[in-house]
């Protein structure tokens, strides 16, 4: 998966980040708050700050142990909660799963350039006729900056 982009949904008073397919049309629509929202849009525009925030902790953390993280994943979703893990090799080959939030992930994939996946029965699970004619009406100015 890409990140397609981040908006702010009026209806629920918080973000979208909208993840589509590199090699297809399926989308996926998460709902997170503004501080992820600003910690995503940041990491997107590769802007640093003075000081690291909790999501460049996270990555000075793991690189500093001499890890590597392999990926992350959107493993799940219930009750509309998404569920998604950091997958860390250990740097003796061994991966774990960290249990982590699909914002945060992906807050700590963007600043590690790992890739994004999303378990297929997710992406069949999100299928909601009302949000899919939603997205479809988005226009690319709809994509504007958050902060």
């Amino acid at each position: 998966m890409k990140i397609e982009g981040l908006l702010f949904d009026p209806r629920s008073n918080m973000y979208i980040l909208l993840l589509k397919e590199t090699d297809g049309n399926n989308t996926l629509p998460i709902w997170i708050g503004k501080p992820e929202a600003d910690s995503i849009a940041l990491a997107l525009g590769k802007i640093v700050t003075p000081r690291p925030l909790t999501h460049d902790l996270i990555k000075n953390v793991i690189l500093g142990m001499k890890m590597t993280v392999t990926k992350i994943v959107i493993t799940e979703i219930v009750d509309n909660t998404y569920y998604a893990g950091i997958y860390v090799d250990k740097g003796d080959g061994t991966e774990i799963s960290i249990d982590s939030r699909p914002s945060d992930a992906i807050a700590v994939a963007i600043r590690i350039n790992a890739p994004i996946f999303v378990d297929e029965h997710v992406i069949e699970h999100r299928n909601n006729d009302e949000l899919e004619d939603w997205l479809e009406k988005l226009k690319p100015e709809d994509f504007g900056n958050i902060m």
